[in-house]
């Protein structure tokens, strides 16, 4: 009896590790890499590395994606530190408006699978972040493109990861993240 019971202890708990397993492995691969990019050096005093910007390697591959995941009320993803401003570290002029933003003002860019969905329709238009135990609204004004980089338009930066909110100062203070903190941060986000 007793090892009948050791035994069905020990099915239940490895179907539920297969189910979680299962489960990862979907969520997973739900974004695949579209393609590879070579990195180039940029020319001198053109990598512009505010808030800790990482510069292409020449040389290097980086993925490229066109996909992002699925969006859903409590989207998954990687909060990142960007300037708007011109100068700042964030490129040219935001895709949406062809303008640029103050790092005041709560606003974002999108990895190229949530930026590019159903004709660009988040441009100008807020999304809910959950990070830090709180939220805040912030209008999707650029693109964090996925599909190239390591060039004048995209300040000598790589191409973005598939899942990131690329996120103004002003997105950071609402959520209160300690400023020694600020650059990388697991969050939730949704459209409004």
């Amino acid at each position: 009896m007793k090892n009948q019971s050791c035994f069905s202890l020990a099915f239940v708990l490895l179907l539920f590790l297969l189910l979680v397993s299962k489960w990862s492995s979907v969520e997973a691969q739900s974004c695949r890499p579209s393609g590879e990019l070579k990195g180039t050096n940029a020319p001198p005093g053109q990598c512009n590395t505010e808030n800790d910007a990482e510069c292409c390697v020449e040389g290097q591959l980086y993925k490229t994606y066109t996909c992002s995941p699925q969006v859903s009320s409590r989207t998954k993803a990687k909060l990142t530190l960007n300037s708007f401003e011109e100068g700042g570290d964030g490129g040219g002029a935001s895709e949406c408006d062809n303008q640029y933003h103050s790092d005041d003002t709560p606003v974002v860019a999108l990895s190229t699978g949530w930026f590019k969905f159903n004709n660009m329709q988040r441009c100008l238009k807020d999304i809910t972040i959950y990070g830090n135990g709180r939220s805040v609204r912030a209008m999707v004004v650029d693109e964090c493109d996925s599909t190239v980089g390591c060039d004048d338009e995209h300040a000598y930066q790589p191409p973005c990861p598939y899942n990131i909110v690329d996120a103004s100062k002003a997105v950071w203070r609402a959520l209160k993240v300690p400023e020694s903190d600020w650059g990388d941060l697991d969050i939730y986000w949704s459209d409004v």
